[in-house]
């Protein structure tokens, strides 16, 4: 093991305490460190003051992850696992978290830092601090698959899924729960390998049927990993997502329907898109009615106005009999394009043009002047400048003209946008001007002469 390991995760010994210098493993010196680590000037005289020169120390931590310094924060922290001597009862139990917090975070970036080195940091603060066993396993598996030692992390997890320690609490079974879901992903990996090889066997070769029992067994136990966490109030997309696929390979539709609808609806899930969006797409897989799809897309909506899902809601809306239906499509499209992130999305450009035109030709005018009237004030800055004419123009200009047609409708011809692109002699688009400039002419919301 290297020197800067062994420095790094054991504590201080009492003599190396009583250095006038700190010496590490990194071979860099600070002979000021102790001393300060150690004491503070209080009117000018210096007294001994564990708690305050151990705070002292956690602020030079602090203030080197800020700004990298990994080196330095690594000869600070071998100073501050003195905190482990604290008197106060507090302070001392809640070290090993801190120091594990830390110490892992400097070790992650630390240039001299390896496997090695943070495994023994990891082990050394296992039994340093007991209580946070779970967590500091989990992290530390977490750490080995980043680093793509999956079997080392998969053993790390069936170690501390076993582990106990006193009365089992409420907290302790969810940590245990979320071990031996993080256990299940890494088996939903090797299952997704076994998958993929499944896929590419001919259905009548004589191996097919022994591989897909396989599969069908590794799923199985790999389900059952997942299952409990799911029932724990949380946000646990990754594991939906794994446990629904298998439910699905194994043809349980059913009951990947039921954990999808609970993961969006139960009252004691936190507030998730991406739970909404997977049942819809689940939904969508099963052919589901029209009807069933839009009241997903419809919270999605209340949710994530901005979400690409939204233009497909729309279309949906735009299909539907309902008038209702219909005049929310609008509303939907007005909506995505408040937002910056899609100001340059031309096909809802596109489809707001197309609508536009479809709703005042049917005499919805009312429907258009009522998502206009709380838009006029900001709307003709944020998109329809002169500005933005010239960049749009410029950078995409089927997306200039889908812009002007909505700017002609709402602001009139007299709109600079509208003006500026009626004016370039475009020969691919020239035709496509001509009927912009009709069909403004023809359904603008603003009178004549307004």
């Amino acid at each position: 093991m290297s020197d800067f390991s062994e420095e790094f995760t054991r504590p201080a010994s009492e003599d190396e305490q009583g250095e006038a210098a700190v010496l590490a493993g990194t071979g860099m010196h600070y002979p000021w460190l102790q001393k300060l680590v150690e004491t503070v000037v209080i009117g000018g005289k210096r007294k001994k003051d564990f708690a305050v020169t151990t705070s002292t120390c956690l602020g030079f931590i602090q203030a080197a992850l800020l700004k990298h310094q990994w080196q330095e924060a690594a000869e600070y922290m071998h100073s501050y696992f003195q905190t482990l001597e604290d008197s106060d009862t507090y302070k001392k139990q809640a070290a090993p978290e801190i120091i594990w917090k830390l110490g892992s975070e400097i070790l992650f970036y630390h240039p001299k830092s390896n496997v090695e080195t943070f495994n023994t940091f990891a082990d050394r603060m296992k039994n340093i601090g007991v209580l946070n066993y779970l967590k500091i396993s989990l992290q530390h598996a977490l750490y080995l698959v980043h680093h793509g030692m999956l079997e080392d992390a998969n053993r790390n997890l069936t170690q501390a899924e076993t582990w106990r320690y006193g009365e089992k609490s409420s907290s302790q079974e969810t940590l245990i729960n979320l071990v031996q879901a993080y256990k299940g992903l890494l088996d939903y990996y090797a299952w997704s390998e076994k998958k993929m090889e499944l896929s590419k066997l001919d259905k009548n070769d004589y191996s097919y049927g022994a591989a897909t029992r396989n599969v069908l067994s590794l799923s199985c136990k790999t389900s059952a990993s997942l299952c409990a966490l799911l029932k724990t109030p949380g946000v646990w997309d990754p594991f939906v997502k794994s446990y629904v696929e298998m439910l699905e390979f194994r043809g349980d539709h059913e009951e990947a329907r039921k954990v999808l609808t609970n993961y969006a609806y139960d009252d004691k899930f936190p507030s998730n898109p991406n739970a909404h969006i997977y049942l819809y797409n689940f939904l969508k897989r099963e052919k589901a009615p029209r009807a069933k799809l839009l009241s997903v897309l419809k919270i999605l909506y209340q949710i994530v106005p901005s979400h690409k899902l939204m233009l497909e809601f729309h279309t949906l809306l735009r299909k539907s009999e309902n008038e209702e239906h219909h005049k929310l499509g609008l509303e939907v499209l007005f909506g995505v394009l408040d937002f910056a992130g899609c100001t340059k999305n031309v096909t809802a450009w596109k489809y707001l043009a197309k609508y536009l035109k479809q709703i005042l030709m049917q005499n919805h005018r009312a429907w258009v002047q009522e998502e206009w009237n709380s838009r006029k004030n900001w709307w003709p800055v944020f998109h329809f400048s002169y500005f933005w004419a010239k960049s749009d123009w410029k950078e995409d200009t089927a997306l200039a003209c889908e812009k002007a047609f909505v700017a002609g409708m709402l602001l009139g011809k007299g709109c600079r946008y509208f003006r500026y692109i009626s004016k370039q002699d475009h020969q691919m688009l020239r035709k496509k001007i001509k009927r912009m400039k009709k069909s403004v002419k023809k359904y603008s919301i603003v009178k004549p002469g307004h």
